[in-house]
């Protein structure tokens, strides 16, 4: 284990289950449909390329980067979009893959911008939830995380960690500095 982990919270066997799961059940549900799935870069990049290798049916991707931690360990309240799509939404099915789903800020704020172009649907698959939100349901949750630090497949601390291939709570003298 990493000497900056506290401990591992989801392990990359579990991790892997569940990617297969969701997997699943979004090829079940756009049997008849052609998905767009949107990664939020940076963090959701592992999960997406590990999702979509589990979905069955032709779909398509895009990126998107957005910004709203900088270099922080807590959201600046502010999102901006560093990147935009490439592929026109107008009445696509779309999946924004989200890597954790905790104030919610990013993800309302994407679903209401990504709206405006017009799909067909927009459903979003998270795979952490750290904070169940009023105004973001996910369709596909990987895990119901705990209010703690995480890092690990994907996720960061000033851009550091994303290549662990679990998640692990940070410990807390790493990013209280």
């Amino acid at each position: 284990m990493h000497p900056h982990i506290d401990h591992v919270i989801f392990s990359a066997e579990e991790i892997a289950k569940r990617v297969s799961e969701i997997g699943a059940q979004i090829t079940a549900d756009y049997m008849n449909s052609r998905p767009l799935m949107i990664c939020i870069l940076r963090g959701a990049s592992i999960f997406m390329a590990d999702l979509v290798r589990a979905v069955e049916l032709p779909i398509d991707i895009d990126f998107m980067a957005v910004s709203s931690y900088g270099k922080a360990a807590h959201s600046s309240g502010v999102v901006r979009i560093v990147k935009d799509l490439d592929t026109p939404l107008i009445d696509r099915d779309v999946i924004i893959v989200e890597d954790v789903l905790d104030s919610g800020l990013t993800l309302k704020y994407l679903s209401s911008n990504l709206s405006a172009r017009n799909p067909r649907s927009i459903e979003i698959a998270t795979l952490l939830l750290k904070n169940p939100s009023p105004a973001i349901t996910p369709k596909y949750i990987g895990f119901d995380c705990p209010n703690e630090f995480v890092v690990g497949y994907g996720l960061d601390y000033a851009e550091r960690y994303r290549n662990l291939p679990f998640i692990g709570a940070l410990k807390r003298e790493i990013y209280t500095v």
